[in-house]
């Protein structure tokens, strides 16, 4: 286990968010007014405790984990958020490599990108016309609850080239960042007289975010939602977060009940699993 990660383990986000905004239980998540716009209508800010992250779904559309947060409220850069949050955790710090450095924080970088991805899918399936159908296909032919679809995080990709390229580049995130973490796709030029063609990887497919058993986002598996469209499901591609040789999807969920019972129920999809948890089977993963 990294140090970040047994920090994260260490610290509960309700306790550490807690400190500074007022939290009310909503089912497993917990909601409040987002600490980083004026806003006192509407509770958009959400922690999720089962992943250890936070989103605002208001103005800011911000996001992370526990370092995210702190680096956000006190604005520290995220040596300063590492230090402060391994002395609470009375985790201590070994010195790392300049290289070792560099590599945690765009993989922290990168983790930020998908969390905000899951957040823009989530958006285009719950609010969007395009969206309806998909989200009216879930209820009705596969038989999940609103509830349900939050847990997992499900979304819709748009049918469109560049929707997310356009959306990601204007928060911020650069090409070079969103093609490495497999959200934008580069297809080489024929020749050098011709520029290289960069487009979403997803698009009008129903997407189900894909986490390792930390409940860190590793990438998405995008599932069709015309059915003349091929691949029927499409992965995520090979990245420095996501290998899927090495990844059951649930397992975040799941591994507290597989422990429990001794036993794991493994099927075959994405939506095989989660039909399986909406009816209790908590200990369903799927490779």
């Amino acid at each position: 286990m990294s140090t970040i990660d047994e920090i994260k383990n260490r610290i509960d986000i309700v306790d550490l968010i807690s400190e500074t905004v007022q939290l009310r239980r909503s089912g497993k998540n917990y909601t409040g007014f987002c600490p980083f716009h004026s806003n006192t209508k509407t509770p958009a800010f959400v922690v999720f405790p089962e992943t250890g992250t936070w989103r605002c779904f208001g103005q800011c559309n911000e996001g992370g984990d526990i370092f995210g947060f702190v680096m956000k409220k006190e604005g520290w850069d995220f040596s300063e958020a590492l230090s402060t949050l391994a002395e609470r955790a009375g985790v201590e710090l070994k010195p790392l490599t300049p290289v070792e450095q560099e590599a945690i924080e765009e993989h922290e970088h990168l983790r930020n990108l998908l969390e905000d991805a899951v957040t823009f899918y989530r958006h285009n399936l719950m609010n969007t016309p395009a969206g309806k159908p998909v989200l009216d296909y879930l209820h009705t032919k596969r038989g999940l609850n609103d509830a349900t679809i939050e847990a997992f995080g499900l979304g819709y990709a748009p049918n469109a080239w560049e929707a997310g390229l356009k959306h990601f580049t204007s928060k911020g995130y650069d090409q070079a960042d969103l093609i490495a973490c497999g959200l934008l796709t580069e297809r080489e030029a024929k020749d050098d007289s011709e520029p290289a063609t960069i487009y979403d990887r997803f698009r009008n497919r129903i997407m189900f975010p894909i986490r390792d058993e930390r409940s860190r986002m590793t990438g998405f598996g995008a599932r069709i939602v015309n059915p003349n469209d091929v691949p029927k499901f499409l992965n995520s591609p090979q990245t420095v977060l996501f290998d899927k040789s090495h990844i059951l999807y649930g397992l975040d969920r799941a591994r507290k009940e597989i422990r429990s019972q001794d036993q794991a129920v493994i099927v075959e999809g994405y939506l095989d699993v989660i039909a399986l948890h909406q009816e209790g089977f908590s200990n369903a993963v799927s490779p």
